[in-house]
């Protein structure tokens, strides 16, 4: 009879270690680090992404604050990676950034090779020229060198606009150096997103804006993802959520002044 206790006893806490034991196992296969994802960006595009280089080396705008909003809705951490923009869709299909976010508009030669989110935000082109030299039409561009960003849908209506009027087109691969040859004059006028420029343009009184005509359905910033992503439907799920509960509005007003 002792034998017999002592040994319902020893199964009775073989069973109580064992079932232990368990427990810890499924805790840490449940507890382990939150899944990272890599954001690439180009960080020149401010008020989207830049660093504000008087107060620090961190990238901050609109854009990182919609990452951070969409990480912490899916419950994803996010590494960001600056890199040129023209240079985003290539990282993103070789597998070097897991998606971009980078106020990049869903054209459809992207399209062929990257899917992209719904629409989080739609802006319009605008010329920029200085007082001295100052255009104020897509006409007046006639005869004129303009400057866009490399890989930009800038690039394309500029190229697209040269197929009508004696237009050269030249590239840059920042939006500072295009301010920059602007105001030295090796371009005659510049194109570029209007909530972008209007940054330049309070900072400037020698900047003259104008806004160009453009389809609006095509000039909208998406999320861009690898094509058949698992994240596409992800994002725009929590892109829904996140513009039905103001977050979005909330953001517009804090990087664009309000102005949608």
């Amino acid at each position: 009879m002792k034998k017999l206790l002592s040994l319902l006893f020893i199964l009775t806490v073989s069973a109580a270690l064992a079932a232990c034991g368990s427990g810890e196992e499924k805790s840490d296969s449940t507890s382990g680090d939150t899944e990272k994802l890599i954001m690439g960006t180009s960080a020149d595009y401010k008020p989207f992404e830049y660093v504000d280089t008087a107060n620090s080396d961190e990238i901050i705008g609109y854009d990182i604050d919609l990452a951070n909003l969409l990480a912490d809705e899916l419950g994803y951490e996010i590494e960001i990676k600056d890199m040129e923009f023209s240079g985003l869709i290539s990282a993103l299909k070789t597998g070097q950034v897991d998606f971009v976010l980078s106020a990049m508009t869903p054209t459809p030669e992207r399209q062929k090779n990257v899917d992209f989110s719904d629409v989080y935000y739609t802006a319009k082109d605008m010329i920029i020229s200085t007082k001295k030299n100052e255009t104020k039409s897509e006409e007046d561009l006639d005869g004129k060198t303009v400057g866009v960003q490399l890989g930009s849908i800038q690039q394309d209506a500029a190229e697209e606009l040269s197929k009508s009027i004696d237009l050269k087109v030249e590239t840059r691969d920042r939006i500072p150096e295009l301010i920059q040859d602007l105001q030295n004059g090796r371009f005659d006028a510049i194109i570029i997103e209007n909530t972008v420029a209007n940054g330049y343009l309070n900072k400037s009184e020698d900047l003259k804006g104008s806004t160009m005509n453009v389809n609006e359905e095509e000039a909208g910033s998406a999320v861009a993802l690898p094509k058949d992503s698992e994240l596409t439907a992800e994002f725009n799920e929590a892109l829904k959520k996140l513009k039905e509960n103001g977050e979005l509005d909330k953001l517009a007003e804090k990087w664009f002044d309000g102005e949608q």
